[in-house]
């Protein structure tokens, strides 16, 4: 039969094969029915046919297409649907015309800003796939798409595992390429957070240095021996990336930066780009990314063409629409709020004075000069951020995860004090924020209001927030109890 001819489901038409590998071949193809061009992976079974493998195999590919959906991402390769036609699993992925990275330092070796570039968007896929709940499991140059304008992509989520699904990788097998393996992961411990950010560290460094921190071995098991050891060759060539690079890639799993971290970190690098010729166009969004949602792990998936669709990436730092009535309700919430900060003795006489207001006029937001009226919210200072223990009881009572959203915006911007203390130490970490960063930047606005907070997952809020009246932004967060008390850990 000519490839010409050749369809998948009489839908989709084969055109190319452009890559492949142990699991499968990769083919460019049309989708005459929406009119555009798709990649699509053709999933091979074992060579002996048997049953259990054959089995285990379809169930891979469907695990596949599930933890693809739980990512939607700007710098992840989308997987519209899983298939099975001829007896075996086909997947129909976007499509990028695009060279992997592999095939890119081949030709040439990449710049310190080139890697820096390519290391923004990959972690903020990788960062997004993490709050997911995602682990890759299989990060290297192979799988790393990058386009002419530099868009960089990462794919091939078929060994990658969501934290609590059953693992359906072969007994013995390992799962990632060895110059790229994280050592625990090399010593047959089991692939979590931490092991991504290695091999994103080894793929960074191999970028740069032209050989995987490893070193070289033509032996795979000498390679995977020396990978367990942890012991890597220093950076020479890495420059101001070799700081955050000995990091990324240290023995201990909890000696490593978070991914969060490790984006922020390459982000501010990036800062620092010197002019000249590069390997790839500057192509970096200057924000990122679109919040991942939560999707349960055992999503099933039909036999036959499923179109995994999930409510999507929401994109930008905080958004949108107030309405008068959720209005009144964070004018509420936020009155209670700092009634509670009040020591018991104040109680009675409390409301009168602090009763924050957030209507349009920018003079009705409440203010924390040492100068005003007698106040029951801590001091600031202008050196150091307040104590946390007489703040973080402002939400105690908040039962769920919405009503602590709402009540940290009522604190804002008028109690940066109260709010900053709502922030866990991972949240200021990942954003290398002080308090005196965080003040000024409240300092900027009079007045935010906050629409629309809804739950799209355990601990996972998106909010509509609108600052001094302007264009509405929207959000997701995760908040966290420590000591009962809700806390934003994450904001995308």
């Amino acid at each position: 039969m000519l490839v010409e001819s050749r369809r998948i489901r009489d839908r989709y038409r084969l055109l190319e094969p452009i890559g492949g590998g142990a699991m499968g071949t990769v083919w460019r193809a049309q989708d005459e029915k929406l009119d555009r061009t798709v990649a699509i992976k053709e999933l091979l079974l074992p060579h002996d046919h048997d049953e259990q493998r054959t089995q285990e195999a379809k169930n891979r590919a469907m695990r596949e297409a599930r933890i693809a959906a739980r990512l939607q991402h700007s710098h992840a390769i989308t997987v519209f649907a899983v298939l099975e036609e001829e007896d075996r699993p086909w997947l129909v992925m976007e499509y990028l015309p695009s060279k992997s990275l592999a095939l890119v330092l081949g030709e040439q070796p990449a710049t310190v800003d080139d890697a820096i570039r390519i290391g923004v968007q990959i972690s903020s896929a990788l960062a997004g796939a993490h709050r997911a709940g995602v682990v890759h499991r299989d990060v290297k140059p192979a799988n790393i798409l990058v386009s002419e304008d530099g868009t960089a992509k990462i794919t091939d989520f078929g060994i990658s595992r969501a934290i609590g699904d059953v693992k359906l990788t072969a007994t013995g097998e390992i799962a990632g390429t060895p110059a790229y393996l994280a050592p625990e992961v090399a010593r047959g411990e089991d692939a979590d957070f931490a092991a991504d950010v290695f091999s994103l560290g080894a793929t960074l460094y191999a970028a740069v240095e032209g050989q995987s921190p490893y070193g070289t071995a033509d032996n795979p098991i000498a390679l995977l021996y020396k990978a367990s050891s942890g012991e890597i060759v220093p950076p020479e060539k890495a420059g101001r990336l070799t700081p955050l690079l000995l990091r990324m890639l240290a023995t201990e799993p909890a000696e490593r930066p978070s991914m969060d971290e490790v984006e922020q970190e390459l982000r501010a690098l990036l800062e620092d780009a010197e002019p000249g010729d590069s390997v790839l166009a500057e192509t970096v969004p200057e924000t990122e990314p679109p919040a991942v949602p939560t999707v349960p792990a055992a999503v099933a998936v039909p036999a036959g063409e499923v179109t995994t669709v999930s409510p999507g990436a929401r994109k930008g730092l905080i958004a949108v629409g107030a309405g008068a009535a959720l209005l009144c309700v964070a004018v509420v919430v936020a009155i209670l709020l700092i009634v509670r900060q009040k020591p018991p003795q104040d109680n009675a006489a409390a409301p009168p004075s602090p009763t924050p207001s957030t209507s349009a006029s920018p003079s009705a937001t409440p203010s924390t000069a040492p100068s005003s009226s007698p106040s029951p919210t801590p001091p600031t200072s202008a050196t150091s951020a307040p104590s946390t223990s007489p703040t973080v009881s402002t939400v105690a009572s908040s039962k769920t995860a919405v009503d602590a959203l709402v009540a940290y915006y009522g604190l804002l911007p008028g109690n940066p004090a109260a709010a900053w203390n709502l922030l866990t130490p991972h949240f200021k970490a990942s954003r290398n924020q002080t308090y005196e960063t965080y003040k000024s930047f409240w300092g900027r606005y009079k007045s935010v209001q906050v629409s629309n907070p809804r739950e799209v997952g355990p601990g996972r809020v998106t909010a509509h927030v609108t600052y001094d009246g302007g264009n509405p932004e929207n959000d997701t967060f995760t908040l966290v109890q420590q000591n009962g008390i809700w806390m934003i850990d994450a904001q995308s």
